[in-house]
């Protein structure tokens, strides 16, 4: 008789007092993708933790392919054929390429490491995901996007029989989700079940063939996907209707605040020249690998540059490192929420202040005074967190870029480069940023968005920057800031001198 590849009963988790997960009853079918909808916070990271082995269910079995566990450990979920690729990367930057791949799964031969085998295996994995990456570079070194692939090529190394991806594609390019999806569509062909998450519906509705619906820790709708539209899962997820997503945008913006002429670093962005105004929501996309993260990063002195000047309220600062960036102003929001942003060991007040601590210290640190802070961002942000005393690292994806950004405010920046300010969020809390990012824009500062989606240039930018090849290939303005004219400068199809006007210094 025939089982499900996994199958849930009864499954409930707790943490103390908090109950983040309850009664979820599921079966999964070999060749099956099913999709995991909710907000943040809904429970989608903590079930999957549960049917990985990194946490134990409070209540309830899980068995799998006809085995029956009242927990796992992640060992012993993998030996059954369980992987998971995280949305935080779990990648080594020290080690190489194909030693991540590798990792834990090394292959030996008379008792030692088989490294040969291993690179010419890497490359094997990598070239069948279009992917041309050389086996001996340190992770390190990598962008976002090449990371991922390195994430699913372990995967590939396992002859895993339950494939967890967690928000997989909130980093990669249109071509690079195109091949993910055929990996995952191959690996359906050959019995192998996938569980997905993603806030992107569209993703989820072309992908899944079926859905699970969480809300605050219980399920709310299991059915196939072609009975819902988009519209009816954003409606399930948050148990009411949304308005719309994107505030209204600004009028007629400030003065300059931030203006940057003929940047430069070696290799990865030239010539870089543009002007951010205070009450302005300036958006910079292009495709991955454009430059668009290396010009915030060079502005903040992250990245040595070679040549060009910044000026501030028209006054030229010297910045050469994050500190110097944050006393004339700046701030940045890293895209690498958990590895540059936040201390996931640290409690969520203590990441509130991390960057403005010197401001509650009178001889010994006024806690009062830091904790009434942090108060008063979890109000204004909505942070979801049990108490302001809990490490960081428990929050769900949504509420920990929503520390990150009172981690930002806290140090009261006026202009904010904030690159890849959603990923990873679900459509509420997208919509709370949102609001936020356009309310500190009409508060007078000036704010600089980097984003892979276009929807989110479109809905958010009052005027957009479009890179490509480390330059700046366009400016636009208006109705010009449609998804057509984006991609057409992004790749290359589309020039300056067709239409578009230069980057406006006046």
């Amino acid at each position: 008789m025939s089982h499900p590849l996994l199958r849930l009963r009864g499954i409930s988790k707790a943490f103390g007092p908090v109950t983040v997960l309850q009664n979820i009853d599921l079966d999964v079918e070999p060749g099956e993708v099913l999709g995991i909808l909710g907000e943040n916070g809904a429970g989608k990271s903590t079930l999957l933790k549960l049917i990985s082995g990194v946490y134990q269910p409070t209540a309830g079995t899980i068995e799998l392919d006809g085995q029956p566990f009242q927990s796992l450990d992640p060992i012993e979920a993998r030996s059954c054929g369980v992987a998971m690729i995280p949305q935080e990367f779990n990648l080594v930057p020290s080690l190489r390429v194909y030693e991540n791949v590798f990792l834990g799964q090394e292959i030996r031969r008379y008792g030692l490491l088989d490294r040969r085998t291993m690179r010419r295996r890497t490359v094997e994995i990598l070239a069948s995901l279009n992917v041309d990456l050389n086996p001996n570079l340190m992770i390190g070194k990598l962008s976002v996007a090449e990371k991922q692939m390195v994430e699913v090529a372990r995967v590939l190394v396992n002859d895993a029989r339950i494939v967890i991806l967690d928000e997989p594609t909130t980093v990669l390019t249109d071509r690079e989700v195109a091949v993910l999806f055929d990996v995952v569509r191959s690996l359906q062909s050959r019995g192998v079940a996938v569980l997905f998450i993603s806030h992107k519906l569209k993703e989820v509705k072309e992908l899944c063939h079926r859905l699970l619906i969480l809300r605050d820790g219980r399920p709310v709708e299991l059915c196939a996907t072609a009975d819902l539209t988009e519209e009816d899962m954003a409606y399930r997820m948050v148990g009411r209707e949304l308005a719309q997503i994107y505030p209204d945008k600004g009028s007629t913006p400030g003065d300059c605040a931030l203006e940057v002429q003929g940047l430069s670093v070696p290799g990865l962005i030239s010539d870089i020249s543009f002007r951010l105004h205070r009450g302005e929501v300036l958006g910079l996309a292009g495709l991955v690998g454009s430059g668009r993260t290396e010009v915030a990063e060079a502005i903040m002195g992250l990245q040595a540059r070679v040549s060009g000047s910044i000026r501030i309220d028209g006054k030229p600062v010297s910045i050469r490192d994050p500190d110097a960036a944050h006393r004339h102003g700046l701030a940045y929001l890293s895209e690498d929420r958990q590895g540059k942003g936040l201390i996931l060991n640290f409690n969520v007040m203590q990441n509130i202040t991390a960057l403005s601590l010197k401001r509650y210290v009178r001889g010994l640190i006024r806690h009062g005074a830091e904790r009434r802070q942090a108060e008063h961002y979890q109000e204004r942000l909505a942070i979801k967190a049990a108490s302001l005393r809990n490490p960081v690292g428990l929050l769900s994806g949504g509420n920990q870029q929503k520390v990150y950004l009172a981690k930002l405010l806290d140090i009261h920046p006026r202009i904010l480069l904030l690159d890849e300010p959603t990923r990873g969020i679900d459509i509420n809390t997208k919509q709370q940023i949102y609001r936020l990012i356009r309310s500190l824009a009409d508060e007078g500062n000036a704010v600089l968005v980097i984003s892979s989606e276009l929807e989110e240039i479109i809905g958010l930018a009052d005027r957009a920057l479009v890179m490509r090849e480390g330059q700046i290939a366009a400016e636009l303005t208006g109705d010009q800031i449609n998804e057509q004219d984006i991609m057409l400068y992004a790749a290359g199809a589309r020039h300056r001198d067709s239409g578009a006007p230069e980057p406006a210094l006046n």
